[in-house]
């Protein structure tokens, strides 16, 4: 060994829109794997791997020697903002960041809805939205806040029956099953700015659902509409009852966590881990935003990133040509629980309003300790520029990050 550091543990990357979370996991691991900084990391790692029994080297699915990177919660395409990222031995402790609050700032548009819940998605219908105001939209927040019952989206990772519900969205097949709602709290709700009518760029998408798939998406929209937007979590049973009844087969945490502990981006998914060492080591995978449970690796962001990529494959029919009114956007900021889908918040919003609404722009501004800040978050952009650029950052961060777990320590000790 050459006795340099090894450097190690957990960080914040500033995660651009258009790429998946599991992406900058692969850009990180591909800038990390070559570089000085983790050069020691990697020897150490070599010779532990060495010392391995050789039927621990057997079960090893590859003998590639990567550095060891995880995330802590994934985030949608669309969306950009604060993901965590653990390096080496700080891959541990990405679950405590699965269970913490986060805060988001989202882009609301009125007046038409997607399969999606997003302007990534196809308009499955529209609704009149002029009579939509600022003072509308303030009086509908309040049945948002507090500790809520909120109902997935129709896209998104979660399970019915071991198939994900974008799944049989996209194949135009109702889900065997009634989507659960899911437990959440939001500790603060409010409007940060109103765009009237003409004075924005934000649009609805161009595209339309059609055939078998609109007609599935309709059905599902139209039990979403007799049903109560939201509920408290008293009046729709505890948590762990809800778990136990419901037939959803996903990861999500049975209860909010309380706000002060350390999880639902937009969707609390599983920490990802790249260049494991051992394919006993227990994988966490967690619900759009919930409880860490052994899964596959990346799964939850490679869903993302699937569904992106077979919504552009199709062949959806163009929205009509003839110029379309703007309708009212509003921006929201709010700080919630694990399990948290804003594109859900987006769309209940829209019916609260008597209109539609879809989640047009979204950023993770904080998780945990980590907001989004250039002197707290590494840019995306310098990896790119070179371990001259993101170098110093990294080992800044890493080095923050060891001395605040031996003060922890030492205060525990105490």
């Amino acid at each position: 060994m050459s006795g340099e550091k090894v450097y190690e543990g957990v960080f914040a990357v500033h995660k651009p829109q258009g790429v998946t979370s599991a992406d900058v996991i692969r850009t990180l691991q591909h800038h990390f794997n070559p570089s000085k900084l983790f050069k020691p990391w990697l020897e150490t790692e070599r010779i532990r791997r060495d010392h391995e029994s050789q039927n621990q080297r057997r079960r090893r699915r590859t003998q590639r020697l990567d550095v060891k990177i995880g995330h802590g919660g994934t985030l949608d395409p669309l969306a950009t903002g604060v993901l965590v990222a653990g390096v080496g031995k700080g891959t541990k402790q990405l679950n405590d960041f699965l269970g913490c609050t986060k805060t988001y700032e989202t882009i609301v548009l009125f007046g038409a809805e997607t399969d999606t819940y997003d302007r990534l998605g196809k308009i499955v219908r529209r609704a009149p939205y002029e009579h939509v105001t600022r003072e509308v939209v303030e009086k509908a927040l309040e049945q948002f806040r507090g500790n809520i019952m909120q109902r997935p989206p129709i896209f998104s990772a979660l399970k019915v029956k071991g198939k994900p519900l974008y799944k049989y969205a996209r194949e135009g097949i109702v889900p065997p099953i009634e989507i659960q709602e899911r437990p959440v709290e939001v500790t603060d709700l409010r409007i940060l700015e109103w765009y009237e009518p003409g004075t924005h760029n934000f649009k609805w998408p161009e595209q339309e659902a059609a055939g078998e798939e609109k007609a599935v998406a309709e059905k599902l929209l139209a039990k979403d509409d007799a049903l109560p937007l939201v509920s408290s979590v008293e009046a729709a049973g505890s948590a762990e009852k809800i778990e136990e009844e419901g037939p959803l087969s996903s990861t999500k945490r049975k209860a909010p966590p309380p706000a002060d502990s350390p999880k639902a981006s937009e969707e609390t998914a599983p920490p990802a881990i790249e260049g494991e060492s051992s394919p006993s080591a227990k994988k966490q995978k967690v619900s759009a935003e919930g409880q860490a449970v052994p899964a596959q690796v990346e799964q939850s962001s490679l869903d993302a990133q699937e569904v992106t990529e077979e919504k552009s494959d199709a062949s959806p029919q163009k929205a009509e040509s003839s110029p379309q009114p703007q309708s009212a956007a509003v921006k929201i900021i709010m700080t919630v629980s694990s399990g948290f889908y804003v594109r859900s918040l987006a769309h209940d919003l829209g019916k609260a309003v008597g209109s539609c609404g879809l989640m047009s722009e979204l950023i993770r501004t904080r998780q945990a300790g980590f907001e989004l800040s250039s002197d707290k978050v590494l840019e995306y952009g310098d990896l790119e520029a070179g371990e001259e650029v993101w170098g110093p950052k990294v080992q800044q961060f890493l080095e923050q990050w060891e001395t605040k777990n031996a003060a922890k320590a030492r205060a525990d000790e105490n």
